[in-house]
C-alpha cells in the first residue's frame, strides 16, 4: 500500500474516524488498538507473513525494556542492552545482508580454488526493516540512557514501532520524543488540520508529479543504458536524480508527518532544503535529518565522536558514513557512496581545524563565496548520487565516463523535464516556513472548504501524475 493511491485513501478514510471516535468516547486504549490494528493491516498489505517479523521485533524490544527496568543500576543492565541491540542487528543483517555476504564469499572461495560454497537462500527483504529495527534500538538505548523515564507497556511499544505513517520509510522517530505522546489521548483542539493537509498535498505533488515524471522520462532511461547517451542527457539525468530522490523521499516524510498530524501525533521535520547547504556537514544536518541525527547519537558519539581528536575523529566519521552507506543496501555501490561522504566530511573537518582564526563565519562570508560553496557541495553530492542510483559500480562508471562524451546529441531532455529540475532546485531557496505561512491563510477557510479544496487538488494531481504510482525509493531500505 503506497501513500498517494486510492487504496491508501480508502484505508485512511476508515482509520481516521475510528481512531478519533475512540478518543472522543474516552477510550484511550481502544484508540491505540485501532491504530495498531490498522498499522498491521497496512504492513500485511505487502506480505502478511512478514507481519510476524514485525511483531517479533516488537516483542524483542519490549522484553528487553522490561529487563532493563528490572535490572536498573546493576552491571546486568549494560549486558542486556548489548544483547538486545545485537539481536536487532542480527535479524537485520540476516534479511538484508546474508545474500550479499554469501555471494561475495562464494566468489572469494572460487577465486582461491576452493569447491565449498555457502548455500544461498531465497530471502525476501521485509519492507522497512531498517526503519523499524532502528526504532527498536532507539527504545532500548533511550531507556538505558535515562532519556525515557520508564519501560512502556507492550501496547505502547507496539504502537511506537508499528505506527503506519513512519513504519516503512521513516522518518525514524525517537522513542524519547514519541512515547511520551502516548501517555495522554491526542487532543482534537491541538490538531493542525490545515498544516497536515498542506504537507500531504505538497508531498503528493513532489512524488506523483516531479519525482514520477523525472524517473519515468529521464533518470530511469539514462541509468539503464548510459552508453546510449551523451553529456547533456547524462548530466541532466544526474541532476534529475538529485531532484527525484529529494522529491521522492521528502514527499514520503511530508505525507507521513501530515498523516500522523491528522491523527494527533507529532513527528520531527526530516528535510530542510538540503541542496542549499554550504558544507557537507550542513548537508547532513538538512538531509534525512532523522537518520543523520540517529547515526550521530547512536553511532558516531558512542565511537568517540570528535572527543578523541586527531585521526580518531576522521576514523569515526568514515566508519559512521560507511555504516550509513551499508544501511542503505547490501552492495559495493553503497559502500563507495558512504566512503565518499565519510572521506569528504573528514577533509572538511581537517580544513576547518587548520583554518585561520581570522576566517569569517559562514553567515558573514561574501555572497559570491557562499554561492560557490553551495555549487561545490551540490555537485559533490550529485557525483555521489551516481553510485547510489546506478545498478552497480560498473554502471556508475559508465555514467561518469559518458559525462565526457560531447559527440552525442540530446534525445531525452525536454523543456518540461528541465523545468521540473529547475523547480526542484528552486524550492531549496524558498522561505523555510513557507508551508506555515500558507497554513495561516488556510486557517481562515472552513473545514468543509479545506476538504473540498484538498479533494480537488488531489484529483488534479492524479490526472497530472499519469498512470500508476511507483513505490517510494526508500521502501527498499
Amino acid at each position: 500500500m503506497v501513500f498517494p493511491t486510492l487504496s491508501f485513501l480508502l484505508f485512511y478514510i476508515v482509520v481516521w474516524p475510528l481512531s478519533w471516535g475512540a478518543v472522543l468516547l474516552g477510550q484511550h486504549t481502544l484508540h491505540k488498538l485501532v491504530i495498531i490494528g490498522a498499522s498491521y493491516f497496512f504492513y500485511a498489505f505487502w506480505n502478511w507473513k512478514l507481519a510476524f517479523l514485525l511483531f517479533t521485533s516488537v516483542l524483542l524490544n519490549w522484553g528487553a525494556g522490561r529487563l532493563i527496568e528490572r535490572h536498573r543500576g546493576t552491571p546486568a543492565q549494560a549486558r542486556i542492552v548489548t544483547v538486545a541491540v545485537a539481536l536487532n542487528l542480527i535479524i537485520l543483517a540476516f534479511f538484508k545482508y546474508f545474500g550479499w555476504f554469501a555471494e561475495e564469499m562464494n566468489g572469494l572461495l572460487r577465486g582461491l580454488g576452493l569447491a565449498r560454497e555457502i548455500p544461498l537462500f531465497e530471502i525476501v527483504l521485509p519492507v522497512g526493516i531498517s526503519f523499524f529495527t532502528f526504532q527498536g534500538i532507539s527504545y532500548i538505548v533511550d531507556l538505558h540512557r535515562g532519556d525515557l523515564d520508564r519501560a512502556r507497556s507492550l501496547i505502547d511499544v507496539m504502537f511506537f514501532i508499528s505506527f503506519f505513517p513512519h513504519l516503512v520509510a521513516g522518518p525514524i522517530v525517537r522513542a524519547a520524543s514519541f512515547l511520551p505522546q502516548l501517555d495522554r489521548p491526542p487532543n482534537p483542539q491541538r490538531v493542525f488540520v490545515g498544516l497536515g493537509m498542506l504537507l500531504i498535498l505538497w508531498g503528493v505533488f513532489k512524488k506523483a508529479v516531479v519525482a514520477h515524471w523525472l524517473a519515468l522520462n529521464l533518470v530511469d532511461k539514462a541509468f539503464f543504458d548510459p552508453t546510449a547517451y551523451g553529456t547533456v542527457d547524462l548530466l541532466a539525468a544526474v541532476y534529475g536524480y538529485a531532484v527525484q530522490i529529494y522529491c521522492d523521499f521528502s514527499a514520503y516524510s511530508d505525507i507521513a508527518i501530515g498523516v500522523a498530524a491528522l491523527l494527533g501525533y507529532r513527528f520531527q521535520r526530516n528535510f530542510n532544503q538540503p541542496y542549499r547547504a554550504e558544507t557537507l556537514g550542513d548537508f547532513w544536518r538538512r538531509w534525512h535529518m532523522s537518520l543523520s541525527s540517529w547515526l550521530r547519537d547512536y553511532l558516531y558519539i558512542p565511537l568517540g565522536g570528535n572527543r578523541a581528536g586527531g585521526w580518531r575523529t576522521y576514523r569515526n566519521l568514515l566508519l559512521t558514513m560507511l555504516l550509513g552507506g551499508i544501511w542503505h543496501g547490501a552492495a559495493w555501490k553503497f559502500v563507495i557512496w558512504g566512503a565518499l561522504h565519510g572521506g569528504m566530511l573528514g577533509v572538511e573537518r581537517f580544513l576547518s581545524n587548520n583554518a585561520s582564526k581570522a576566517s569569517l563565519a559562514p553567515a558573514d562570508r561574501p555572497m559570491w563565496r557562499r554561492a560557490i560553496a553551495v555549487l561545490l557541495i551540490f555537485h559533490f553530492v550529485c557525483f555521489c548520487w551516481i553510485f547510489f542510483r546506478a545498478e552497480n559500480v560498473a554502471r556508475a562508471l559508465e555514467v561518469i565516463a559518458g559525462l565526457g562524451d560531447f559527440t552525442r546529441p540530446s534525445t531525452l531532455l525536454t523543456p518540461l523535464l528541465a523545468g521540473l529540475i529547475a523547480l526542484g532546485i528552486a524550492v531549496q531557496f524558498t522561505p523555510a516556513d513557507l508551508l506555515q505561512r500558507l497554513d495561516g491563510l488556510y486557517q481562515h477557510v472552513p473545514v468543509w472548504g479545506v476538504g473540498v479544496t484538498t479533494g480537488v487538488i488531489l484529483l488534479l494531481l492524479e490526472i497530472i501524475g499519469g498512470d500508476g504510482t511507483a513505490a517510494f525509493i526508500y521502501f527498499q531500505f
